[in-house]
């Protein structure tokens, strides 16, 4: 008796809740505001477990960025095609 009684009483008080919720409104920001909320809380391993990694990969490569020592290779750029050849090709035509 005593299992009935307290299954009356939760179902009752589930219901009570139920149509107390159903009156209750809240503005739409707040909407915004819960669903931006819920978005990152189950995110955020994702989010923030490669902000951490980009976080480590920086600390480790911030050495490499310190040393000013300047390159021994010179740098070269290939021309495509020399002049002569342009201007020959325009008087052709």
């Amino acid at each position: 008796m005593r299992i009935w009684l307290a299954c009356f009483l939760v179902l009752f008080a589930l219901a009570e809740l139920f149509n107390w919720l159903q009156e209750f409104n809240l503005p739409l920001p707040i909407y915004i505001l819960g669903g931006a909320f819920l978005a990152v809380a189950s995110n955020y391993d994702k989010i923030f477990s490669s902000y951490a990694d980009s976080n480590i990969e920086a600390s480790l490569e911030q050495p490499q960025l310190d040393s000013l020592t300047p390159s021994t290779n010179p740098i070269s750029f290939p021309i495509a095609s020399p002049v002569e050849d342009a201007q020959t090709s325009q008087t052709d035509d």
